[in-house]
């Protein structure tokens, strides 16, 4: 009697985004060797891979090549489907919308009940990330449409599979976990991001994560934890973890949309307010140190002005010298971030950033100048204030307040 061959049923597709068009190329290529060693271990999970690169490989030995583009999948610590050709541009959207498509497709044909992207590159939080050697980056709002084009050409070449679209996002980027990306992903149905507020030590965060959204399917607050100690108890060549803090967001659209109505309705609160008041808050802000906190970082850099929304919130809620109803809504906004965050790691004293404290890096930044020459610094080439987020909680109106 013939035995049928049943090709296994993969929990997890995980896709992963490598954009090596540049001087992270050697050092973030680690996260293909690690996807290798994680499936090779854990068959509920497969890979789809694009990746840009100038390197090549001869005995293990890592030399540099013709920049080319490599396509393939990782399963069962094997690779498959195999393509290599001219080096494609990974900051545009039409290309991440292809790959996501394609990962999408290769979600249904094992039957994957998740589908993850990993975007690994350069990231500039709510400036975009995804940096080509050019300088040139995919906008913040262009990669949530990326990927939402991609879920429309999944489903327009396979109706049968339309309800599939990408769970979650993995930044494997510096500074993208934001608000401002959080709303982005949120709005083309992205239920989960996994991110840092800081600036990262490349390789970064570690391709084995794909166990952790395996293994947790159907619990999103283990999941969440068990991405967090993962990325916090990896350790590179540097003798510490890649992330001086890291988070997994709740990014479905009733939880974003409960923290946005919360954030305006103190942002236009504080706008009203008069000019003692605002020079208190503007203090408040100041009191809450932004991103990029390391020796090298310069006075130019924009993300000095990001800071953790909700250390700057509950500053605002305990300053005694604000009305009672302010400090009220202030409150209500860090509760309400607060609850999208399922889980969280942060570094009381960072070594690869000079020991820098992050205790209160939880959860996602906000833009949030107090002078004027924080609000754009890097604009037109990046701008954080040129999305929907930014403007649909009424948070230029706030800046405009103390800056």
């Amino acid at each position: 009697m013939q035995t049928l061959s049943i090709p296994t049923r993969r929990s997890l597709e995980f896709g992963i985004y490598r954009d090596g068009d540049n001087n992270l190329d050697a050092s973030q290529s680690i996260a293909l060797a690690q996807a290798l060693k994680t499936s090779a271990s854990d068959s509920h999970i497969q890979f789809t891979v694009q990746d840009t690169t100038g390197l090549r490989v001869s005995h293990g030995d890592v030399m540099e090549g013709k920049m080319r583009t490599d396509a393939f999948t990782i399963a069962d610590g094997h690779i498959g489907q195999v393509s290599i050709g001219k080096p494609h541009t990974m900051s545009d959207p039409k290309n991440l919308a292809q790959f996501v498509a394609h990962t999408l497709d290769n979600a249904e044909s094992t039957g994957a009940k998740q589908t993850w992207i990993d975007l690994v590159d350069h990231g500039g939080g709510d400036g975009g990330g995804l940096e080509t050697h050019t300088g040139a980056v995919m906008t913040m709002p262009d990669i949530a449409k990326a990927i939402a084009d991609g879920v429309a050409m999944h489903a327009q070449k396979h109706p049968e599979d339309a309800h599939r679209g990408v769970d979650g996002v993995v930044a494997n980027q510096c500074l993208m976990s934001t608000l401002g990306f959080s709303d982005a992903l949120s709005r083309v149905g992205v239920k989960y991001l996994a991110a840092s507020p800081e600036t990262m030590v490349s390789p970064g965060v570690p391709s084995g994560i794909a166990h952790a959204i395996a293994a947790n399917e159907s619990d999103p607050n283990a999941m969440a934890g068990a991405v967090v100690r993962d990325v916090m108890n990896t350790h590179y060549r540097f003798g510490s973890g890649p992330a001086a803090a890291f988070d997994v967001l709740d990014t479905s659209h009733p939880s974003i949309a409960k923290a946005e109505a919360a954030i305006k309705r103190f942002n236009d609160a504080a706008s009203a307010s008069d000019a003692s008041t605002r020079s208190e808050l503007k203090a408040d802000v100041a009191s809450v140190q932004g991103m990029v906190r390391f020796s090298e970082a310069t006075p130019d850099m924009p993300w000095h002005a990001d800071r953790p929304a909700i250390a700057l919130y509950n500053a605002i809620a305990s300053d005694g010298k604000l009305d009672s109803s302010l400090r009220d809504d202030a409150h209500n906004a860090a509760k309400a971030v607060g609850n999208l965050v399922l889980a969280h790691g942060e570094s009381k004293s960072f070594a690869p950033f000079d020991g820098s404290d992050y205790q209160d890096a939880v959860g996602p930044t906000i833009h949030a100048p107090i002078n004027g020459s924080q609000i754009d610094p890097w604009a037109p080439k990046i701008s954080e204030t040129h999305n929907a987020f930014y403007k649909d909680v009424d948070q230029d109106k706030f800046v405009r307040t103390i800056a």
